[in-house]
């Protein structure tokens, strides 16, 4: 704890100045440091640094397709930067040379020694390729490995082999690589000082293709298409791109049916991970055993969390594992980083805008080149450069960046919006009534299910979830609850909570909760006026409200509460706008459609089990439903 002490007084004086004093650059980042086009990054890669490839030996003889590329000034000491992935380290060949390396721009001309790897299994590396392996905490024998004695193998073979390094070694990776990054932290290698794990997977019943046991089919449909090669020896050959029959996924989906049939229809059953999924519809342990977070213990001595607020695949992992790593190691210095991305747009775009909705600086660029570099540089490098905050974090509605001593903050006050009569939605208790039972109601059809988005494609958007809803809060089936207009600012921080009280003439049911910023009306000019933007989002399959390994039918018409966790926001309610909420059952092809019928495995779900249901939301004192929520005092 003493560690974390001194590590925050140091930070006292460079928050202020992150946040007053680096305005300019909040303005146009891009500025200090334009980003090449990709050939003059690859020429410049070529001048100044020679590339090597290895075949790496783990220790239970495994070899993994490594490339190392040294710079050629050889005056210096460099520290290692790695990056290990299943997505391929293409180029090969030593001849070969990429148009990036590192996690961004400014790396290549600050000099380090970049390592990337295939992972086991994958590509050009030898072995067996699992899903989000399983963390062993016993290795007793030679063959008993996993991602975090891979990382160590690996580090401990670059040491002794790679000339010229400075004994330090950090890791960085997003998604996928993001999981690599933090399991390969666990029981750290003494050389490895800093890891930036951003938008890591988790824990896969909650991150990217399930959400609290709902599956997120047109997600987990154009990632395992994509990725789910076939690949019986090594290979440098790439994954061939899926080609949708149709760009309407909905109507794709909608008329094949079941998860099955989807199978069988589309990918004719030659993803196998797919096909594990569909036999696991509950949190067994096929999927407790890949659950990274509790094993995030004795990592690398600094840590940077990164994640987007509008990242639709891992934000889950992204909270969870900045949480784990608080908990397990109070010693480390650990930092989270939030911006107004989506899933690794701080690497991939300037950060200014999503969909229709802007920022109003380019935050991405502004975070490569003011928090990122100097975090590696530091750690690495031991350059005399200001420890970032506790969380550097984006609020969005005003959109300035924040910076707090811990997240969520403390100083927040919880509040608890009811569902009133007519729509509204309020502080005060639920309004008594002379039923004692008020609800609203509404029919679910999973054969008429609502859209996701206005947009016709099969995939799922990257700008979803700031998209307008209007188009969904005017359809009968999604309930909206709002607030009257603010009359001063309101900022939320931290997790939501959604308590619901409802039933279904059904024995099924899931339940999405979706959180909005209503903008005031404004003249026709005015493209965001009554503009209806999701701040967050979530769903539940309902069968899992009291346990996730073990489902359970409702019982028609019975009141049952069900309660979701929304994951964390920092959002600015301006003077004028209002807060709306908006529950419905059906979210497609986001999710799959829950029959309504109870059945023992809904990825299998006969045709005649799709059945409308009538839901009601209740609003009573005895069944309150609210909305849990952080209010931070306005500045």
């Amino acid at each position: 704890m003493l560690v974390k002490t001194v590590y925050r007084l140091l930070l006292l004086g460079f928050a202020f100045s992150f946040v007053f004093n680096f305005s300019s650059d909040l303005r146009n980042p891009s500025s200090r440091l334009v980003a090449e086009e990709p050939l003059q990054l690859e020429s410049y890669i070529r001048l100044h640094y020679t590339k090597h490839e290895y075949m790496v030996p783990m220790r239970d003889g495994v070899k993994l397709m490594t490339s190392v590329f040294v710079p050629k000034d050889t005056t210096k000491q460099y520290p290692f930067l790695i990056k290990r992935t299943p997505y391929s380290v293409r180029p090969y060949g030593e001849d070969k040379y990429p148009a990036k390396l590192g996690p961004s721009e400014h790396f290549v001309k600050a000099n380090y020694i970049f390592v990337n790897q295939d992972v086991r299994g994958r590509f050009a590396s030898e072995g067996e390729f699992v899903h989000v392996t399983p963390h062993l905490k016993n290795k007793t024998k030679p063959t008993d490995v996993d991602e975090s004695s891979d990382t160590f193998d690996t580090i401990e073979w670059l040491l002794k082999n790679v000339p010229n390094h400075n004994g330090r070694v950090g890791m960085y990776g997003i998604s996928y690589p993001g999981f690599y990054a933090a399991a390969g932290m666990i029981d750290a290698h003494p050389a490895l000082k800093a890891v930036s794990p951003q938008a890591p997977i988790g824990d896969w019943y909650f991150d990217d293709f399930l959400h609290h046991g709902s599956f997120f089919l047109a997600h987990a449909f154009k990632w395992l298409a994509m990725n789910s090669t076939d690949r019986p020896v090594p290979t440098t050959e790439p994954a061939k791109p899926y080609e949708y029959p149709t760009p309407d996924g909905y109507k794709m989906f909608l008329e094949a049916g079941s998860i099955e049939n989807i199978d069988k229809q589309y990918l004719k059953g030659t993803i196998p991970f797919w096909k594990e999924m569909m036999q696991h519809p509950n949190r067994d342990e096929f999927w407790q055993k890949r659950e990274i977070i509790p094993h995030l213990k004795n990592v690398a001595p600094a840590v940077m969390t990164v994640t987007g607020w509008y990242d639709a695949e891992d934000l889950y992992g992204s909270f969870k594992t900045y949480q784990s790593i608080e908990k397990h190691n109070p010693n480390v210095s650990s930092v989270l980083v939030v911006g107004p991305w989506h899933h690794g747009g701080w690497t991939s775009t300037d950060g200014d805008k999503l969909g229709k909705v802007s920022f109003g600086s380019k935050t991405a660029a502004f975070y490569r080149s003011e928090i990122e570099l100097p975090f590696f540089e530091k750690h690495l490098k031991g350059k005399e450069i200001a420890m970032l905050s506790e969380a550097t974090v984006f609020e969005t509605g005003s959109n300035v960046w924040r910076t707090f001593d811990h997240w969520p903050p403390v100083n927040t006050e919880t509040k608890q919006l009811f569902m009133h009569e007519g729509g509204r939605l309020g502080v005060a208790t639920p309004f008594m009534s002379k039923s004692t039972n008020a609800f609203d109601e509404f029919i679910s059809d999973p054969n008429k299910p609502v859209p996701y988005s206005e947009t016709i494609t099969p995939e799922m958007t990257i700008e979803y979830m700031v998209d307008d809803q209007r188009f969904a809060s005017r359809r009968p089936d999604v309930v909206t609850y709002q607030t009257e207009a603010f009359t001063e600012d309101m900022v939320i921080a931290g997790p939501i909570e959604a308590d619901l009280w409802v039933s279904t003439t059904g024995t099924d049911a899931d339940w999405i909760v979706k959180l909005i910023d209503v903008h005031p009306d404004a003249p026709a000019s005015t493209p965001m006026g009554g503009y209806q933007m999701l701040i967050r989002s979530e769903v539940i399959r309902g069968r899992f409200r009291n346990d996730y390994a073990k489902p359970e039918p409702f019982v028609s018409g019975e009141p049952t509460r069900v309660r979701v966790e929304l994951l964390d926001v920092l959002h600015r309610f301006q003077k004028g706008h209002r807060l709306m909420v908006q529950i419905q059952s059906t979210w497609f092809p986001l999710v799959d459609r829950n029959p309504q019928t109870f059945v023992p495995n809904i990825y299998f779900a006969p045709p005649e089990s799709f059945k409308s249901a009538t839901h009601r939301i209740f609003r009573s004192v005895e069944h309150p439903t609210s909305l849990k929520l952080g209010v931070l005092p306005v500045k």
